[in-house]
């Protein structure tokens, strides 16, 4: 009778007395024996070495700073089987022909490089476990030739295979995924199946846990090549600016002060039209003869009660109405000169990318923050005098800067959307903010 192939099972761990027992205890129950079992444990300080005593362990392998695929690689450089297994210390064989199941899927095909197998949720499985584990890990076979997803909390792989391309040791997360992107390049195959299944208690997503996910996304732009995102084509966007004023403003180094921020949209690549809001006829007549739009406001909206998202939503009904539906709105005010000239296209960039409702410049403030809780009553609001490098990162968002926004969030009568990105300018010059009883000039060219 020919022998079958020899096994090698290499769990890790890491404080998993609670699971590693009844994971062990169900292998163990197999139909398939020849196996041996390697454990590769991250110092765990409860009695989860303890538990493994219980039962005949080839080997336990300490590691110290942990990496999964660092993890994996020390395990099975122990192993002396044809086959390495991988299984979760926390998972649990749904039955005995786990192990079985595995192996005869891996030897359907010569150019299969690994098989992993179904997970199921647990009883007490929170409600996204079991959706998640529910909607992954289906009941029908699958053989992957394009797809790299592989998961190796359930799954078996060739030794020989594993000796040319070992787990990634650098990855903090699905070295998994990506050894199964490489088997991919290099033209096999990977195989899912079901009826080897396991028994996984928190799922393949960490209960959303936000941190993680995000550095699971990072590994995959940065190493997946096979990864793709959808990206707007700011080519085929309408984007307006719109900037209030309520007067001819003073001459500033030669030239009107609201030419400087004309300057500035006029110079964006991205921009297809401005427009200057302002009940003024002289501001209106001399805007107009520089070649851009206006908005004529009633002198109502020019009140100091009246707020910037009610003179804003006034001027986007008029714009709406003769010029079509922007897809994004530029607010600028001209009270701040010295803004960067590339700082406007950065910032619609930004939020193209990153998909916020709204994106405003911003500026680190490391000094101390009072809040006047009534006249002459100061409140301290941050953590004090303390050293900047331990100081909590506070920011001051400055509107008349720049604020890149969604038309939709000025119809509803809030320049600001309710998911608000910060956008960090690094020029102390850009919040300098001219107004009648500042004067640059003097400060600038001091005699």
């Amino acid at each position: 009778m020919k022998t079958k192939p020899k096994c090698s099972i290499i769990i890790r761990t890491f404080n998993e007395e609670r699971w590693i027992s009844k994971c062990l205890s169900a292998i163990y129950e197999q139909t398939y024996k020849n196996f041996e079992i390697i454990i590769v444990d991250n110092l765990s300080k409860d009695k989860t070495i303890s538990r493994t005593k219980e039962f005949n362990i080839e080997k336990i392998v300490e590691i110290k700073d942990y990496l999964p695929g660092k993890a994996l690689n020390l395990g099975i450089r122990e192993s002396k089987g044809d086959y390495i297994v991988m299984i979760s210390s926390h998972c649990i064989p749904v039955d005995k022909f786990w192990l079985e199941n595995l192996v005869n899927s891996l030897e359907e095909d010569r150019d299969y490089a690994g098989v992993y197998g179904r997970q199921e949720p647990m009883s007490f499985s929170s409600a996204s476990t079991k959706r998640d584990l529910m909607l992954v890990f289906g009941l029908d076979p699958k053989i992957q030739t394009k797809d790299g997803f592989f998961h190796n909390a359930n799954s078996i792989i060739k030794k020989e295979i594993w000796n040319k391309h070992p787990f990634d040791e650098e990855t903090t997360n699905i070295e998994d995924r990506l050894w199964g992107q490489e088997m991919i390049q290099n033209n096999l195959k990977l195989k899912y199946e079901p009826d080897a299944s396991v028994y996984h208690y928190h799922g393949i997503h960490q209960e959303g846990n936000e941190s993680r996910l995000s550095n699971i996304v990072k590994i995959i732009h940065e190493k997946g090549k096979d990864f793709k995102v959808g990206k707007i084509d700011i080519d085929q966007l309408k984007i307006f600016c719109i900037i209030p004023v309520r007067k001819l403003t003073k001459t500033l180094f030669g030239k009107r002060q609201l030419n400087f921020t004309l300057d500035h949209s006029s110079t964006s690549k991205y921009i297809e039209k401005t427009f200057v809001s302002s009940s003024d006829k002289d501001l209106l007549s001399y805007v107009k003869g520089l070649g851009f739009n206006v908005v004529k406001r009633s002198k109502d909206l020019d009140g100091e009660s009246v707020s910037t998202d009610t003179v804003l939503k006034d001027a986007l009904e008029k714009i709406e109405s003769e010029y079509g539906i922007p897809d994004l709105i530029v607010y600028l005010e001209e009270t701040f000169p010295f803004r960067d000239a590339d700082l406007i296209d950065k910032m619609i960039l930004s939020i193209i990318d990153k998909g916020n409702d709204s994106i405003i410049a911003s500026f680190r403030e490391p000094g101390l923050i009072f809040h006047e809780q009534s006249i002459e009553d100061f409140q301290l609001v941050d953590s004090g005098n303390v050293p900047r490098k331990f100081k909590e990162n506070n920011y001051i968002a400055i509107k008349g800067i720049c604020c890149v926004t969604h038309p939709e969030s000025i119809r509803e009568g809030s320049l600001l959307g309710k998911d608000v990105g910060l956008f960090h300018v690094d020029n102390l010059l850009s919040r300098i903010e001219v107004r009648d009883n500042f004067d640059p000039e003097k400060h600038f060219n001091p005699k």
